[in-house]
């Protein structure tokens, strides 16, 4: 899972990757994370976040961060994302997040999202978080901020469930939203439909 990195890491190169979680839910923020990697080091299990367990993205998120020589989150706000667009503000969270890396990376691989406001070289790879190491750290880091944030919200906004389903559109979520109206975390124009 390290071709990419490895020309890079062989001519003693620093790589960040960088990946997003939370471009689908109907509330919450979308948060990027850009992380770079010590040369070789490769930590068991690392996998696109979506392929694994709440318990096991938490645990690899603690080793992520512990090694890692340096990582930054970008966080865009619902309210944002209202007002630019998903896609848009999932750019402005990605180039955020390579901004705050303390160290600067050398190149950049990213998940596929079609332009990013940075000075550094990059590569964007379609499914990169299934097929770069680097990316796939950084979705796990991007995916358990995310989570955390929405445990939160869980408690500062009881009866929507946050806390369980993070802000997706499940059953439960969507009947919430029609019992108590949206809130200020809610995502308006992806409830249009919902609520008019």
């Amino acid at each position: 899972m390290s071709r990419f990195e490895k020309p890079f890491w062989d001519a003693g190169k620093l790589v960040a990757g960088i990946d997003e979680a939370g471009r689908g839910p109907l509330a919450g923020p979308c948060v990027a994370a850009a992380v770079i990697m010590p040369r070789g080091c490769l930590i068991e299990g690392v996998n696109d976040s979506k392929k694994l367990s709440e318990k096991k993205r938490e645990a690899l998120y603690e080793q992520l961060t512990a090694q890692a020589v340096c990582f930054a989150v970008g966080i865009a706000e619902s309210s944002l994302i209202d007002e630019i667009n998903i896609l848009n503000a999932a750019r402005r969270a990605f180039a955020q997040a390579i901004e705050g890396l303390p160290v600067k990376p050398d190149f950049v691989f990213s998940d596929r999202i079609g332009g990013i406001e940075t000075d550094c070289p990059y590569e964007e790879i379609t499914h990169g978080d299934a097929l770069c190491y680097s990316i796939a750290a950084a979705s796990i880091i991007a995916k358990v901020t995310r989570d955390r944030i929405m445990r939160d919200y869980g408690r500062r906004y009881p009866g929507y469930g946050f806390e369980m389903h993070k802000g997706y559109g499940t059953k439960r979520h969507f009947d919430s939203i029609r019992e108590l109206g949206a809130c200020e975390i809610h995502r308006m124009s992806f409830l249009k439909k919902l609520i008019g």
